[in-house]
């Protein structure tokens, strides 16, 4: 149950990344540093800016060192990189990234499938990267893919979760990600290995990143707001998805989440109007609908003029 007085949610923006990495027509860098320059403006304190991936995998971010160089940085925003390796972390870090995110998944399957490597040859790269990053003015944060569920495997055991998270801690990282990477997690799950995450860590080091694939990302979000969770991932319109879950839906939108908050009395900080406005323009920029609904329908407080004729 949410208190009487609730404590902030933190929404972290990714859509300029995550949602960004899937879409089959190419946005040009400029309307990408728009697209982050107009989330900075609403009150997000942390958006995760661009990926310094190989462009052979994801060529849709091959312009990620002219993004982190051309976005105009506004005070108190964290602007996150993702990297797979030494050479994007030298990469991000040259860019001016302010975190950079690792990641690798729980399941085997999918880190060979997405990675190209086993679990433990992932972890291993991230200590190299750990060591040549100390001392920088730069936040480390690791990601646990498909902690709630693997499109290959099925369950995960959340002692295996908990293994890992525990290793991030170990290598010396500043936060730690729970990724439900193809939209299996359900609100049960959710509570419980929140609770047993936060065991581990203060909720300011712990983020949950859920996708809407099975119409379940908001009601997650609350059971780990709920369970103390505190930091989400969340895109506007809903963006991105992932390769290996055909026909999935993308993250939970970012305007969906601030209304469901601004409903429930759960403050984020976050101008939802201007969110909106950003939200509407996405069609246009990318040529497709996309999944949120907030855009679509309008706010609670939108209300409508009567049909006309009506008996008086």
């Amino acid at each position: 149950m949410i208190p009487a007085n609730p404590e902030q949610l933190i929404i972290q923006e990714v859509a300029p990344r995550d949602g960004l990495q899937i879409e089959p027509t190419w946005v040009a860098t400029e309307d990408k540093i728009a697209l982050v320059d107009g989330l900075s403006r609403l009150g997000f304190s942390r958006i995760e800016a661009g990926s310094f991936v190989s462009p052979k995998a994801i060529p849709a971010l091959r312009d990620g060192d002219e993004v982190f160089r051309g976005i105009q940085r506004q005070p108190g925003v964290i602007y996150v990189a993702l990297i797979p390796n030494l050479k994007g972390a030298e990469r991000a870090l040259a860019a001016g990234a302010d975190e950079l995110n690792l990641v690798l998944s729980a399941s085997q399957s999918h880190n060979l499938a997405n990675m190209r490597m086993r679990r433990e040859q992932s972890l291993a790269g991230f200590g190299d990267i750990v060591q040549a990053v100390q001392g920088r003015p730069v936040s480390l944060n690791a990601s646990v893919a498909t902690a709630f569920g693997c499109p290959f495997e099925g369950r995960i055991d959340e002692d295996l979760v908990l293994r890992l998270l525990d290793a991030y801690l170990e290598l010396g990282v500043h936060g730690v990600t729970l990724a439900d990477t193809t939209g299996m997690a359900n609100p049960r799950q959710v509570e419980r290995l929140v609770r047993r995450s936060l065991e581990r860590v203060p909720a300011s080091m712990l983020t949950l990143h859920f996708h809407n694939t099975r119409g379940l990302g908001l009601c997650n979000v609350l059971a780990a707001y709920e369970a103390g969770a505190r930091r989400f991932d969340a895109a506007l319109g809903g963006l991105g998805g992932c390769p290996f879950a055909p026909g999935a839906s993308g993250n939970i939108c970012s305007e969906d989440l601030a209304n469901l908050c601004a409903e429930t009395g759960i403050p984020t900080g976050i101008d939802l109007d201007g969110l909106l406005r950003l939200a509407r323009g996405l069609p246009a920029l990318l040529g497709h609908e996309v999944p949120g609904q907030l855009a679509k329908a309008g706010r609670n407080c939108d209300l409508h003029a009567l049909p006309a004729g009506l008996p008086g």
